[in-house]
């Protein structure tokens, strides 16, 4: 009887367990698509004189559709959120252009229902110069920005419209005094920060994190401010955004100056409430001063009043090491450098070519060429491109100083982004000024860097000579690892005093060998920038190829 009983209470708990599941039934509702999408599109400055706009390149958006609860705008491929499906987009190609508007309107459980606009807008402003400092001047080029961390005043603070009768709405004059490698900013110091070049302008992307959130802006959104976090909380750090450029708006930017000198007089909007890095609810950068490898900027926090404080921040293109410490270098007075700042052509005074095919002794696929589409100065860079001909050829540039300038001894530091196609072989390297009378290796040379066409991790430095003793050819040579060689400048240097001759890559020396009276290396030496294809470093070239660059910041010489 006992095991009977057990068996009425199993199954009565299976019956209530059944009416249970029954009762417990939910309704979800219709599952409705948005209809009726209707967008309208307000070009700014629009009368009779303009009928494309004032030349701001700026368009109020409205979406509406029934059965909506949120929009997402789409400007090429490049999503804008915006949940009231009314947005301000400012569009900064310059001249008349048409650009297609695709909205996404979200309805319930997931559903959407799409539409597009095309919208013909005029822009007038235009900072080329600045757009190719932030991303570099071809349609692909991606160039990363980091903290500078690694200087004092990386990040400051001012009032941001109050000049308090001397003008300090346009300095960091309420805060100032954070030095190098803080460590309550650590947690930002990996940031990176990518501007990409594409045919319809310039993209950003942070693609790594965290946001840094200070205390003023903490307050406002309700976490404790002075620290870092994640996209939880900073929910537009993340993902691939329009950047448009305009001129200056804010009373710095129009009136202020900066260390003695004016603002830039440009401002960029990241989309979709993009940062960098710092988050105070706001996108919108005032620059201050840009080159290519330093840049400073000013952004205005997002108050609950509007007036909120004014931000500082320095970035740079090259990502500062802690603990790294600059060589006690012999040689520190500049004598001669080219920093490429001028479009065109480069300087005559400076270079001249090697020209033609021949294999240049190495069974090199390449023909140097002095043509624009090979070697030119654009966006503050030397840009060398070897380039597939179309005829199962390849061309290049080889630049040299010989016959122009020359020297004996000294430092040598060329910045450079190196290309990262197989089969391309970039240098940067010196030969005896006597090479035309008495022939290699006999003159000397010294390869401050070369790169192998299947190895884009490593540097190469190199001395060839000829050995009287043996009557062969020699040369010592030694590697060092690097990395992001085609995405980020690194610096290229060597110093060559009659003792020795060192070799660094980023200040960080990774090659010595003595040099004595028997050797080449106490005479006049001069400098050539190239990229060779194919041939015994360079190796297979694929069939795809079609062309690739190295980029020169500059070239320096110290004595």
């Amino acid at each position: 009887m006992k095991k009977l009983k057990n068996i009425y209470i199993i199954l009565f708990s299976l019956m209530t367990v059944l009416y249970g599941c029954q009762e417990n039934e939910y309704e979800f509702g219709e599952i409705v698509s948005p209809t009726d999408i209707v967008i309208t599109a307000e070009v700014v400055g629009v009368d009779a004189n303009n009928p494309y706009g004032d030349g701001s390149g700026s368009v109020n958006l409205t979406a509406t559709a029934a059965n909506a609860s949120s929009y997402v705008y789409y400007f090429d491929g490049v999503a804008e959120a915006s949940p009231s499906g009314i947005l301000t987009k400012r569009f900064s190609k310059v001249g008349v252009n048409l650009y297609t508007v695709v909205v996404k309107a979200n309805g319930t459980s997931g559903v959407s229902s799409t539409k597009t606009i095309d919208v013909e807008v005029y822009s007038s402003f235009s900072d080329v110069e600045a757009e190719n400092f932030l991303s570099g001047a071809n349609v692909g080029d991606s160039k990363k920005w980091y903290w500078q961390a690694d200087v004092d005043l990386h990040v400051g603070m001012g009032p941001a419209t109050d000049d308090y009768g001397n003008g300090e709405f346009a300095y960091e004059a309420w805060w100032n005094g954070i030095k190098a490698w803080d460590d309550e900013k650590s947690c930002m110091y990996d940031n990176e920060f990518v501007f990409t070049r594409t045919a319809n302008g310039l993209t950003f992307e942070q693609t790594v994190g965290p946001a840094f959130i200070p205390g003023t802006y903490g307050d406002l959104i309700g976490v404790d401010g002075d620290q870092c976090y994640d996209e939880t909380v900073a929910t537009t750090m993340f993902g691939v955004k329009t950047v448009a450029f305009g001129p200056s708006t804010s009373k710095a930017g129009t009136e202020g100056s900066y260390n003695n000198a004016s603002y830039r007089g440009t401002e960029f909007e990241i989309a979709d409430g993009g940062f960098m890095g710092w988050y105070v609810g706001a996108s919108t950068y005032d620059i201050i001063s840009i080159t290519n490898d330093e840049m400073i900027v000013r952004i205005i926090e997002n108050s609950a009043s509007g007036s909120g404080a004014a931000w500082y921040h320095r970035f740079t293109s090259t990502k500062p090491v802690e603990g790294a410490t600059t060589p006690n270098y012999t040689f520190n007075e500049l004598v001669w450098e080219d920093d490429f700042n001028t479009d065109g052509a480069p300087n005559a005074a400076n270079w001249t070519y090697d020209l033609g095919a021949g294999g240049w002794g190495n069974g090199e696929l390449q023909t140097y060429t002095e043509a624009a589409e090979n070697v030119k100065v654009e966006g503050g860079s030397l840009i060398i491109t070897a380039k597939a001909d179309g005829s199962d050829g390849y061309t290049s540039a080889r630049l040299k100083s010989q016959g122009l300038y020359q020297f004996k001894y000294g430092r040598v530091e060329v910045k450079a982004k190196l290309p990262a196609a197989a089969g391309t072989w970039p240098a940067i390297w010196m030969l005896g000024s006597n090479f035309p009378t008495v022939g290699w290796p006999q003159c000397g040379e010294i390869d401050i860097m070369e790169q192998t066409g299947g190895d884009k991790n490593t540097s190469l430095g190199t001395l060839h000579w000829f050995d009287d003793a043996s009557s062969s050819n020699a040369s010592y040579g030694e590697t060092t690892a690097i990395s992001n060689a085609a995405s980020e400048f690194h610096v290229y240097s060597m110093e060559w005093t009659e003792e020795s001759v060192k070799i660094y890559l980023d200040d960080v020396m990774f090659y010595e060998m003595t040099n004595s009276e028997t050797l080449p290396f106490n005479a006049d030496f001069f400098l050539i920038l190239n990229v060779a294809v194919g041939g015994t470093l360079g190796g297979d070239v694929a069939d795809t190829f079609t062309e690739d660059t190295m980029e020169i910041d500059y070239v320096k010489v110290y004595q």
